[in-house]
């Protein structure tokens, strides 16, 4: 069996590779441009995608003298791996835990609720 690649990203990485998943290719004054929110200084942006890089997160090719990065892990293996984290560490791996957690701390719509609902029956009729 093929043991899933674990990723523990800080905001400004997540929210860096947001902008790539998004956008696809960019340079690091396009990543700059997009991450709105706190404004990051080029050069942080700069560092820290070639941090990204190093840890197997982004590559770049360089393109007309400019370095174009892209991310090369996807989406939907980040989400994975940082909510199989948060719960196992906050909720000891209980997903009850952390469905229960989030009913009581948060606002949430009748329209939420059903989907939930939708949700739990369509993985009881898999099972």
């Amino acid at each position: 069996m093929v043991e899933k690649r674990s990723y523990r990203l800080g905001n400004l990485q997540f929210r860096i590779l947001r902008v790539l998943w998004k956008s696809g290719p960019a340079s690091v004054a396009e990543v700059q441009q997009q991450l709105g929110g706190q404004r990051r200084a080029y050069t942080t942006v700069a560092t820290m995608l070639r941090k990204m890089e190093e840890r197997g997160l982004v590559r770049h090719d360089e393109t007309q003298r400019k370095f174009l990065y892209r991310a090369v892990v996807s989406q939907e293996d980040v989400t994975r791996s940082m909510t199989a984290d948060l719960v196992d560490r906050l909720f000891h791996g209980s997903l009850a835990d952390a469905v229960s957690h989030l009913l009581q701390t948060r606002e949430v719509s009748r329209d939420e609720l059903a989907r939930l609902e939708r949700l739990i029956h369509e993985r009881k009729t898999r099972s």
